[in-house]
């Protein structure tokens, strides 16, 4: 019984670290390079509050809800509103293992204590029932299209939309936190999925439709967005991307599934995502090349009849010019055989003055 418990149990290194940070929101990465994990997914790193701490004082956001970041390619924000205050850092290893600890980088983004408050409208006093007409029912009676995409835009809070639209506003310098989407028509949820960027080669994980990617009331904005779809669908759709940044960038459209960002690394502003047939990508081109033949074929039935047209009037014109010319000197000719007689017995004097004339 021992035995079969011990199999069961796995030791592991486990390595812990307090981290103490100052007032402000601070972005704790993986750095660049480092060793894939093994099929146990170690080594990991998760960061948590320590065991004592000021409630509220220190907000942690991560990708996963336990504050697992795993071995690489991963990130936490935390933000600390009264420093210094500290962290916990936790490392898991195997035993033995040869994969080194993962190495970590830690960058002040704001030395803020709180993100920019976003503007709550004020509630509309609902009226009584009772008091409400009869004739405003039919006006409730349309059915407002179900959101598929929505996003966290700085000052403006939680905004929805659908997709063909554009979410954010171009121009605004308000920046997006965080995005979702959410596909109702054409293709599933399960069929799209995206990332966003948060910095120069560094992107979230994917995300599957209809969850959220990225922050939301950090004050930390995105720098883009990279979107594909897969399976089924991507054999039958194209997704398009067009994105708007706060410098006065513009990107696209974008249908390659590459990440769209602004060289400058400018905040996300606005973005447009479509969900279009392929078949519907190439009719364009096919119906050019049809109006180019149509436009050829027209301006070579021109051409021929301009030609059939001078054909027409030269054949018309040269009988005449040879009747007019032809005819006087088949009559000289004529005549000059008939006078040759009278020139040899009146003289050669006569018999030249018919071709003077």
């Amino acid at each position: 019984m021992s035995q079969a418990s011990q199999q069961r149990i796995t030791d592991l290194k486990v390595t812990g670290h307090l981290m103490t940070l100052q007032t402000g929101l601070f972005c704790i990465s993986h750095a660049a390079g480092q060793q894939p994990p093994t099929s146990a997914g170690l080594p990991g790193v998760r960061i948590s509050l320590p065991p004592v701490s000021a409630p509220g004082n220190v907000q942690i956001v991560t990708f996963e809800q336990d504050g697992w970041m795993g071995g690489r390619n991963n990130a936490a924000l935390v933000r600390v509103r009264r420093g210094p205050a500290q962290v916990m850092i936790t490392i898991y290893q195997e035993l033995n293992t040869r994969h080194d600890a993962p190495r970590l980088q830690v960058i002040q983004l704001s030395a803020e204590s709180d993100p920019l408050p976003v503007p709550v409208p004020a509630a509309v006093p609902v009226a009584p029932v009772a008091e409400a007409p009869k004739e405003t029912a039919p006006a409730e009676a349309p059915l407002v299209q179900k959101p598929e995409i929505g996003a966290h835009i700085q000052r403006r809070g939680d905004v929805t939309g659908i997709l063909g639209e554009w979410m954010g506003v171009p121009g605004s310098q308000a920046w997006i936190e965080g995005f979702g989407i959410a596909p109702a028509h054409l293709i599933q949820s399960d069929d799209i999925e995206y990332q966003a960027v948060l910095g120069k080669g560094w992107l979230s994980p994917w995300v599957e439709g209809g969850q959220y990617c990225g922050s939301r009331g950090m004050a930390l904005p995105i720098l883009g967005l990279c979107v594909r779809l897969k399976g089924a669908a991507a054999k039958k759709f194209i997704c398009r991307v067009t994105a708007s940044f706060t410098d006065g960038t513009k990107i696209g459209p974008v249908d390659n599934g590459e990440p769209v960002e602004a060289d400058s690394l400018a905040p996300l502003e606005a973005f447009l995502v479509e969900i279009l047939p392929r078949d519907a990508e190439s009719k364009p081109k096919r119906g050019g090349r049809k109006r180019k033949q149509n436009a050829a074929e027209d301006l070579a039935a021109l051409l021929e009849e301009e030609i059939e047209e001078d054909v027409e009037e030269e054949v018309v014109v040269k009988p005449v010019r040879r009747a007019a010319k032809s005819q006087p000197r088949r009559a000289s000719s004529a005549a000059q055989k008939g006078a040759k007689p009278k020139a040899t017995g009146r003289g050669g004097a006569r018999g030249r003055k018919p071709s003077r004339r």
